[in-house]
């Protein structure tokens, strides 16, 4: 159980789940990617926005446990509108691969959720020979988001509804490098900590969806782009640290989020009409937080822009 349940200024706070935050919004008509939805509070966030009518893609990398839990949501709410597809964040010729099979699909995208992640690792590089966190929770997510804009702004336009775009982030993202960023050394093993890169990505989180902000409004787009925490939440990214999973075995009851809990932010961000206009933002527990001054250095976030650019091209 959560302890300190007090409710902000949306009347939401830590002890509200998804369901909670979504009660009474009908999402039919709006279309959804889920990335990272065969697990944790990605499953979460698929099922309650499929509850709430919004058609979910649920954009995977195991697609056989993708597929259960698209039963499951369809056995609990029968008129669930859900799609499984293939994607590993890891692999960028997965992401343009995913992105091409939905562009080419005629599908809608109201909304964009930038959930899958990995935390803490040991030093690895992906299939780019990019360290894997960085390559994972960030550039990834920023390369998918680049190739789905067009049908975004597209939908936006033809719907005449706003599109939205949500960064999974962290509170991680206030411990990080020196730097914020650490642009020269991203791969370089021997300067690499597991904890400080992850913070590293969740920071690039924040700033992506900044960056992201502050070109639809120069654009003149009707789009959106937030980052939010989840909370502190039992699940398989402490898959890497079996000290820290088993201490949370112990007393997360007392003291993590539950995963409907932890689902809420990003439901409320990504549905509730409170949000409607709101961009370049960063919540937790459901309502607006001040993020670190690295988060908030728009500076910051156009040279990571440009540098993301550079690792992404073909």
């Amino acid at each position: 159980m959560w302890m300190f349940g007090k409710k902000g200024e949306s009347g939401f706070g830590s002890k509200s789940t998804a369901e909670d935050v979504t009660q009474g919004i009908n999402g039919s008509g709006l279309t959804a990617i889920v990335t990272g939805a065969s697990s944790g509070i990605g499953t979460e966030t698929a099922r309650v926005l499929a509850l709430r009518g919004v058609h979910v893609v649920m954009a995977v990398r195991n697609t056989e446990a993708g597929t259960k839990i698209k039963e499951n949501i369809v056995s609990e709410t029968p008129t669930a509108k859900v799609d499984v597809m293939e994607l590993d964040l890891s692999s960028l010729a997965s992401v343009r691969n995913f992105a091409a099979q939905y562009c080419s699909s005629d599908l809608p995208l109201n909304i964009l959720i930038n959930n899958a992640g990995v935390m803490a690792p040991p030093f690895t590089l992906s299939k780019d020979r990019i360290e894997l966190q960085f390559a994972t929770n960030h550039l990834g997510h920023f390369l998918l988001t680049n190739l789905l804009l067009e049908t975004m702004k597209k939908t936006s336009n033809e719907q005449e509804k706003e599109g939205k775009i949500v960064n999974v982030s962290s509170e991680a993202h206030r411990i990080t490098y020196s730097k914020g960023i650490n642009f020269d050394i991203i791969n370089d093993e021997s300067s690499y900590s597991s904890i400080y890169a992850y913070g590293q990505s969740k920071l690039a989180n924040i700033l992506h969806a900044n960056e992201l902000t502050r070109r639809f409004k120069e654009e003149k787009v009707n789009l959106t782009a937030n980052s939010l925490h989840p909370g502190a939440i039992a699940t398989g990214l402490l898959r890497h640290h079996s000290f820290l999973d088993g201490i949370v075995d112990w007393v997360g009851k007392y003291f993590l989020k539950t995963i409907p809990q932890g689902a809420a932010t990003t439901c409320y961000v990504a549905l509730h009409p409170q949000v409607k206009g709101v961009s370049g933002e960063y919540f937790a527990d459901s309502n607006k937080l001040k993020p670190s001054s690295f988060a908030r250095d728009s500076e910051l976030a156009k040279k990571l822009w440009d540098f993301s650019l550079g690792m992404v091209a073909p």
